[in-house]
């Protein structure tokens, strides 16, 4: 199970998103084979490269100046008054907009002013010197407390984000890496 697990949620991950993009470009492959001879998988990659083609398109013509006019009248004047685009946008440019990714670097921090650690995940460095840091709860990442913390109580540490996951998810079993890494 351990061999054969990981593997097999990898590949039901992988179809999962093969068939959500599938499902996104559908009118255009119906379009495909009800015009031409094209018909099934083949029908599907010539749409996804289609699909590409355009995004790729779109990307060059809001790099110029009318393009960014463009862009700019309608994300600011039509789209932001949708519910929930600016929350989407605001993601969608965390993740792939070249933005400072959240949980980057890693520290040990000093929640209470004891000398009690706990690992943390430095999310944002404040203008008055201050860090927010996130700590997750062990074993699920997903939940845990945002701090605003004084630059003194926040420890970087020389470990990667994956180590520093694989602490929390495993109760701190692995631990003495992250605190041996500590900067000094």
């Amino acid at each position: 199970m351990v061999v054969v697990l990981p593997v097999a949620i990898l590949f039901a991950v992988f179809k999962w998103v093969f068939d959500l993009v599938i499902g996104l470009i559908q009118p255009l492959t119906g379009a495909l084979t009800a015009t031409s001879d094209f018909h099934g998988f083949l029908a599907n990659i010539i749409a996804l490269f289609i699909t590409l083609f355009l995004c790729f398109f779109i990307g060059i013509v809001v790099r110029t100046g009318f393009g960014r006019v463009v862009h700019g009248f309608i994300d600011t004047k039509l789209l932001s008054i949708a519910p929930g685009y600016n929350m989407i946008k605001e993601v969608i440019v965390q993740m792939f907009g070249g933005k400072k990714v959240p949980l980057s670097r890693v520290a040990l921090v000093e929640i209470f002013g004891s000398d009690t650690l706990t690992t943390a995940f430095i999310t944002d460095e404040n203008p008055d010197g201050t860090f927010t840091v996130y700590i997750p709860q062990s074993p699920s990442p997903l939940t845990g407390n945002i701090y605003h913390l004084k630059s003194r109580y926040v420890h970087p540490v020389n470990t990667s984000v994956e180590e520093a996951m694989k602490t929390i998810i495993s109760f701190g079993a692995g631990s003495s890496k992250l605190i041996a890494s500590r900067k000094k």
